[in-house]
């Protein structure tokens, strides 16, 4: 029986992070894939074949956000989780209000974000 394994995209703008939490998802048996910018991860074939995306809040050109929403006004529901060093209360109730999965501030473990990987797969 052939298991499919989950794609987990990973948007952020700061390569040691995409290497690192793609690192820890391949680890946990993901197939993750990386890109440098929203623009990148858009003009891609994967993104229609993304089971979950996690995407940095702030980044150049189009912040975390304003992907997740350009996806839903598109009509594509990926699952989100935002990713932020510049934790900020009420941007975090803008994005979870707008659907966004999980929002975690940096630094998180690694517990962290595997169970809300794991919840956002699970919905």
């Amino acid at each position: 029986m052939l298991v499919k394994k989950s794609l987990i995209s990973i948007v952020d703008d700061d390569r040691l992070v995409r290497e690192a939490i793609a690192g820890l998802l391949r680890a946990y048996g993901f197939l993750p894939e990386a890109f440098a910018s929203a623009a990148s991860f858009l003009g891609s074939e994967t993104r229609h074949r993304t089971d979950c995306l996690i995407a940095d809040v702030q980044m150049p050109g189009m912040s975390g956000i304003e992907l997740f929403c350009q996806l839903v006004a598109s009509g594509e529901t990926v699952p989100t989780i935002l990713v932020t060093a510049y934790a900020d209360e009420r941007e975090r109730r803008r994005a979870l209000r707008a659907g966004v999965q999980s929002y975690l501030p940096k630094p998180f473990d690694e517990s962290q974000l595997l169970a809300c990987v794991q919840a956002a797969l699970e919905k």
